[in-house]
């Protein structure tokens, strides 16, 4: 079967099982790799993207969903890194080992478009999804304030 989604603004023809994990498509067909292969179940987040603008788990999402559909992965949330969150994680030094962090920024960024500045709380829960094995939620909350232009007493 083929399965026709839109990857990062452009059009592709997949030749896949339809049941195939989105993931599996995205890194090992379309060698899109920024997307990481977590814990398989969807319960690290590490393999986060976008389906039409909402949050999935790449690696539970069966790539039929994504036919006809819009797919955005962290290469295409911006692809030179300017993207106001990607700023504010390089200047917050967020990551230690990076392996989460394409699935922090890919769920923060849909965060920020669905609540431009955010509550602490508001931060928390909709982060509360992804984790991050070096423990690093301080400074990703801060940098997502960073990104909403919240003043840094408000950090």
């Amino acid at each position: 079967m083929s399965v026709r989604i839109r990857v990062n603004g452009v059009e592709k023809a997949l030749d896949v099982d339809p049941e195939m994990p989105l993931l599996w498509a995205l890194r090992d067909v379309l060698g899109l790799t920024g997307t990481k292969y977590g814990c398989g179940q969807a319960l690290c987040g590490s393999c986060t993207v976008h389906l039409d603008g909402e949050v999935v788990r790449a690696c539970v999402t069966p790539v039929r969903r994504a036919d006809g559909r819009a797919v955005t992965t962290i290469e295409g949330l911006s692809p030179d890194g300017s993207h106001p969150l990607q700023r504010a994680w390089v200047e917050l030094g967020v990551p230690q080992c990076g392996f989460c962090q394409a699935g922090q920024i890919m769920t923060a960024a849909a965060l920020l478009k669905a609540k431009p500045r955010p509550s602490d709380d508001e931060i928390d829960q909709s982060m509360a999804g992804n984790l991050c094995r070096c423990g690093t939620y301080s400074r990703i909350r801060a940098a997502i304030k960073k990104a909403a232009g919240m003043p840094e007493g408000e950090r």
